[in-house]
């Protein structure tokens, strides 16, 4: 018998330390426990709706997950239903693979009023992630604020812009697409407290703002230099230079007026207060100016009028009970990956919210390496101790099966030419398994 490997988390990390462990160790068994019923992490509830082609690698993951070796337990939340330690004790391994899941406070007073949003709350509210089904954002609003100017703001300003035409054949969750199309939302900013040169927005995500149906890019050619200064790889001065030609393209074109929405990219501008009584009703920023790669606030100060603020500053990870965890970076503390003896850390959790989807199949090789020279099967009971425990304790288990079960059942009830129609509820997933099994008895 091989070595007894459990993975917390279903995420892209997980799946390729899965993947990793059994072409290194071919005889291992490998328990992937997620809360969800769900698997795939931020691949189904954090990639943009609208980008489909990314969401490919789910067919490798699901792949990995049908191997001999891999069982997936959905609905299994480690902290509730059982504790690390009890894990520990069961299997030769166990790897955190639990992402960056909660967002970074924007850290300016009145940010605890109604109406200030992070950015995983946002894009888990219409990718249907049943933790943010209630959300119900304010959208009941002319101008909205997004501050941060990555790919996560610049794909909610995306969503925000389209029309329901554009968003048809994707799986926008229907209450964020009824929320949205209903919305009087016609001003979005992205504000960045430096310039363009720093924008974190990759081209192709910035090229596509230029090709909405109903929305106007807005740039101030004055914010907007020359050229690319600075010190940096040949690859990232490839990519800054071309979203300097793309913003400049948008400051050159006239802006289209049968188009009613505006999305504006607004640089040297920190936020210093969110204004309003309970609730939002604009937010105060700085105007700064790049020192040694640092804004500088200017003394300066401007409004912007809106009824929403989503910050897109960045991801932390949730505290994980029975580790070392660092809370001021949000993460578990780690040598290289290394938590504890039989313990192990991987992706987001290991290091910070960094990187693309694919930066996670480096992390997973490496971890199995790990893993693979430091232990050996020791005889611990593994997966028939953890099916004990959670019939012990009448957790109801889901099993990839049935997830294919609840993924049949989204196919199906797709509007016409969308990929799928997902289950934003925890209780409607359960339900079609229930459905399922009368139909079959």
């Amino acid at each position: 018998m091989g070595l007894a490997v459990a993975i917390i988390g279903s995420g892209p990390a997980a799946f390729y330390t899965a993947a990793s462990l059994i072409a290194a160790a071919p005889d291992c068994g490998i328990d992937i426990i997620e809360r969800l019923p769900t698997p795939f992490g931020l691949i189904r509830y954090g990639v943009a709706p609208d980008h489909e082609h990314t969401k490919n690698v789910m067919k490798a993951y699901s792949r990995t997950a049908l191997s001999p070796q891999v069982r997936f337990f959905g609905n299994v939340e480690v902290g509730l239903h059982l504790s690390l330690d009890e894990l520990r004790t069961m299997y030769d391994a166990v790897v955190l693979a639990v992402g960056a899941a909660r967002d970074r406070p924007l850290g300016v007073p009145g940010d605890d009023k109604q109406g200030v949003i992070g950015s995983a709350s946002f894009v888990g509210w219409y990718n249907g992630h049943p933790d943010f089904t209630d959300l119900a954002p304010n959208l009941a609003t002319k101008g909205v604020v997004i501050v941060g100017q990555g790919n996560v703001a610049i794909d909610i300003a995306r969503v925000l812009a389209k029309t329901p035409a554009e968003m048809a054949r994707f799986d926008l969750c229907d209450h964020a697409a009824a929320a949205i199309d209903a919305s009087p939302v016609a001003d979005i900013y992205m504000v960045g407290r430096r310039g363009p040169i720093e924008a974190k927005f990759t081209n192709v995500e910035l090229r596509e703002m230029g090709h909405l149906e109903n929305c106007n890019p807005v740039v101030e050619a004055g914010q907007l230099p020359a050229t690319v200064e600075g010190e940096m790889s040949d690859r990232d001065r490839r990519m800054k230079d071309k979203n300097l030609a793309s913003l400049r393209s948008f400051a050159e074109t006239p802006p289209d007026p049968a188009k009613k929405k505006r999305i504006h990219f607004a640089f040297y501008a920190a936020p210093v207060e969110v204004l309003g009584g309970a609730t939002v009703e604009g937010i105060r920023f700085e105007r700064t100016k790049v020192e040694g790669g640092n804004a500088v606030g200017t003394g300066q100060f401007f409004e912007i009028p809106c009824g929403l603020v989503v910050a897109a500053i960045g991801y932390r990870s949730a505290t994980v009970k029975d580790t070392p965890f660092d809370e001021r970076q949000g993460v578990v503390k780690n040598d290289d990956g290394r938590v504890a003896p039989g313990l192990y850390a991987v992706g987001w959790i290991k290091r910070g919210p960094t990187g693309v989807i694919g930066t996670n199949k480096v992390d997973g090789e490496h971890c199995a390496e790990q893993v693979v020279a430091d232990l050996k099967p020791t005889g611990k009971a593994g997966r028939p101790a953890l099916e004990a425990l959670l019939r012990q304790r009448k957790v109801r288990a889901i099993s990839f099966a049935d997830w294919q079960t609840i993924e049949r059942a989204e196919i199906a009830n797709a509007r016409p030419g969308a990929p799928r129609r997902k289950f934003p509820r925890v209780a409607d997933m359960l339900a079609v398994l229930e459905e399922a099994r009368a139909a079959a008895s």
